[in-house]
């Protein structure tokens, strides 16, 4: 897939995850393609460490959304740590 697909991807995985990510997200188009692309990135190396995939598997979609939400879950802990200092 090419960096355009990938940033296709990234958009779509990004935005089901915001979906369904409950609370309030401040976040731009960008950190929404940044946040699906990481996810998938985190699916993909997560299921190779646990044997899910094998070496040059991409992860599926499902995977990719739940580590989405993961990233997100991670930056709301960090934003609220910033905040509060």
């Amino acid at each position: 897939m090419g960096i355009i697909g990938t940033i296709v991807v990234g958009f779509i995985v990004g935005l089901i995850a915001r979906a369904l990510h409950p609370g309030r997200d401040q976040m731009g188009i960008i950190m929404t393609i940044v946040l699906g692309i990481g996810g998938a990135l985190l699916a993909k190396y997560v299921g190779q460490f646990l044997h899910f995939y094998s070496e040059g598997q991409s992860a599926g979609w499902i995977a990719s959304i739940i580590g989405a939400i993961v990233l997100l879950v991670i930056y709301g802990m960090v934003k609220r740590n910033t905040a509060s200092s």
